[in-house]
């Protein structure tokens, strides 16, 4: 399959880990991340697209550790807000911004949209793209969750934006969920699974 059937996850992202390790129980690959490697440094998030950025950590993760190498980068795009935070999502209210920063700031800039006469829903969508980097591979895959946002945020499960998403067909936001109910449909799970499947048609 792949050398040694080892994947070096290009993350130190715990709560991302997690979510793409449970994708690959029972696949064969033994996924290792960031961590594993302290000769990999952060990786500037710069490209303006969550492709450029997804490849870009995988590219610098196998040049350093010679493993094939899986990254992730996530964007939430709100129809109201033209799209954004988009690829901006992990940094929105800031380059250190934390999980709750940045839901603060997008909740009060929704709520300024209601003052100006906006009416609800507020339509978004959650994206992924996972990037796969070998000696003679690269790879993309996609992954799309359609929701909404709400104003009122619920849950203590997930990390990121899950307590003010609800994906299409559900009641609840992602940090109500189950993990392996999220992992079903989320936009990380589909991009996960889309690899796994590469990975055991090769």
């Amino acid at each position: 399959m792949m050398e040694k059937d080892i994947l070096v996850l290009a993350t130190r992202n715990k709560n991302k880990i997690i979510e793409m390790e449970s994708v690959l129980r029972g696949s064969g690959l033994h996924a290792r991340s960031a961590y594993d490697f302290a000769e990999l440094k952060d990786v500037d998030e710069d490209q303006p697209t969550l492709e450029g950025n997804a490849l870009k950590k995988a590219r610098y993760t196998f040049q350093e550790t010679g493993l094939p190498s899986l990254a992730d980068d996530t964007g939430l795009e709100v129809d109201a807000m033209d799209g954004r935070p988009g690829v901006y999502s992990a940094r929105y209210a800031g380059e250190n911004a934390s999980y709750q920063d940045n839901v603060t700031k997008l909740v009060h800039e929704l709520n300024e949209k209601l003052e100006s006469g906006f009416k609800p829903p507020f339509r978004a969508r959650f994206r992924t793209v996972l990037a796969f980097v070998t000696s003679s591979d690269e790879k993309v895959f996609h992954g799309v969750c359609e929701g909404q946002i709400v104003l009122n945020a619920a849950g203590s499960n997930g990390f990121g934006y899950d307590p003010v998403f609800v994906p299409d067909g559900h009641a609840i936001t992602f940090a109500q969920m189950d993990a392996e109910v999220k992992n079903e449909i989320s936009h990380r799970g589909k991009a996960m699974r889309l690899f796994r499947d590469y990975i055991h048609s090769r």
